[in-house]
């Protein structure tokens, strides 16, 4: 395998060579050699310790969180694969003494295995925020965007030297973005990066543009709403058109504020890579948006005390948005912040429909929407409680819909008796049948490892090989 390291180390290491020099370098913010890993184990993550039986805000296993971190995978068809990056370990498993590292890898459908997996990068931190995603251009060729929880460390976005081909990679870029949503447009061959910049410790979502990944544009605002946001976005099938769905943390209002408070829904979208933005009923947004209320809100809930918690947007056949998302008392676990209600929100041409779906038991159970060809919605989420009740994530189980959300039937639960709680359910691109689904388990209340495991459409449950001793694998059935 060739590693392709940044041009400065080149220079380094040469200079050091012809001159004999031996001195020790200094230790790197971050591992850029891209070298073989010998499985799929999953990072451990916590934030914000409790003083009660619940231990943390939310935890568990988050190789594939956060929610804001979107694509994580796609599937190629003309490959006959599906590329996915995940957030692993590096080993070390007790908190806040692990090491973050980024991998990417493919399954195979020809062949229904896995390869060892890249590891692109490691990160000198065990925060989950910093988990990778992935776009892939028009020639083949994939971009890992590895994020930054904030200012403290850097951002990072690498290119496979060939396409579709993942043993060799080229930095193109060392700078300082988070929540990453990298999207390549296919009509237009230009990538729309939307990511989240912090401002004076507060988000803010903005995007910018390439032609080839390799030279952006300066990032433009798209909103900063009292302070701040967050957001989710998909594009859709293979269009330039683009949608995001974000709330904002609030300055004031009954049930809090600050951070660890987010309410209200909002909805916008591009089809021209930035140029204009609009509303569901295609009104042209005044960028920046500034003020709580504005012409992209879909629902005030900060009037009803309520908050918020973003998962996933889908579309209709008919390109109808579908927004999936949650809404509790608080941002404390446990019953007292309940009941963990999930909802959809469809734009049904004149007006947002809003329709309740299932429950759960933590804000933070996400999981992912998938709108099929045939009129089928289908939810794959930790909605069952698991071994760790109340805590993030559960057991997880798949909900179909007819009638566009107005009732769903639980098709099937596709974990059960577990050692540890499922979480982030996370779809991907163009997703394949026998790939619909990518998650990872974990104890909420303590570092455990982690493994990660994939659904079929059918509900047949995968658990890809903590460690390997070839050079590919066969992924364990789950029964």
């Amino acid at each position: 395998m060739t590693a392709v390291p940044p041009r400065p180390a080149l220079l380094l290491a040469a200079l050091a060579a012809a001159v004999g020099l031996r001195a020790a370098a200094p230790k790197p913010v971050d591992d850029l050699v891209a070298r073989e890993a010998d499985g799929y184990r999953g990072i451990w993550y916590m934030n914000q310790p409790l003083k009660d039986e619940h231990r943390y805000k939310y935890s568990g296993g988050f190789a594939t969180y956060p929610q804001q971190h979107v694509p994580i995978a796609i599937h190629v068809p003309e490959q006959r694969k599906t590329f996915f990056v995940f957030g692993g370990s590096a080993g070390n498993v007790s908190e806040r003494k692990d090491e973050l590292q980024h991998l990417v890898s493919y399954f195979d459908h020809a062949t229904g295995t896995v390869p060892r997996p890249v590891r692109l990068l490691q990160k000198r931190t065990e925060d989950a925020h910093d988990n990778p995603t992935l776009s892939i251009d028009a020639a083949g060729h994939l971009f890992v965007f590895s994020s930054a929880h904030g200012t403290s460390r850097p951002s990072y976005i690498h290119r496979s030297v060939r396409p579709y081909d993942i043993t060799a990679w080229e930095l193109i870029e060392k700078s300082n973005f988070s929540y990453t949503q990298p999207w390549y447009l296919p009509q237009s061959r230009r990538f729309l990066f939307l990511h989240t910049l912090y401002v004076k410790g507060e988000r803010t979502l903005n995007w910018k543009t390439s032609g080839d990944g390799r030279t952006w544009g300066a990032p433009q605002l798209l909103a900063h709403l009292e302070m701040g946001d967050y957001q989710v976005s998909f594009r859709e099938g293979d269009t330039d058109r683009v949608a995001t769905a974000f709330d904002l943390h609030p300055s004031k209002g009954r049930a809090g504020t600050g951070l660890n408070f987010r309410t209200n829904l909002y909805f916008a979208e591009t089809r021209d890579a930035g140029a204009t933005w609009t509303n569901a009923a295609g009104e042209k947004l005044g960028l920046p948006l500034r003020s709580a209320d504005n012409p992209a809100l879909v629902r005030d809930y900060r009037r009803e005390d309520l908050s918020v918690y973003l998962k996933d947007i889908a579309f209709t056949a008919s390109g109808q948005p579908v927004i999936l998302y949650l809404t509790s008392k608080g941002f404390n676990p446990g019953p007292a912040s309940g009941p963990f209600q999930w909802h959809t929100a469809r734009w049904d041409g004149r007006v947002w429909v809003f329709r309740p779906c299932v429950t759960s038991d933590h804000n933070y159970d996400h999981g992912s929407l998938a709108i099929e060809s045939d009129g089928t919605w289908r939810l794959i989420a930790p909605t069952e409680p698991g071994p760790q009740p109340w805590g993030t994530g559960g057991e997880m189980v798949m909900w179909t819909s007819r009638d566009q959300g107005a009732t769903w039937e639980r098709a099937r639960q596709l974990t059960r008796d577990s050692r540890f709680n499922h979480t982030y359910a996370r779809k991907p691109v163009n997703a394949h049948p026998d790939f619909y689904a990518l998650w990872a388990d974990g104890s909420p209340l303590e570092p455990t490892p982690s493994s990660l495991y994939f659904a079929t459409r059918e509900g047949r449950v995968f658990r890809l090989p903590s460690r390997m001793t070839g050079a590919t694998a066969v992924p364990e059935p789950v029964p």
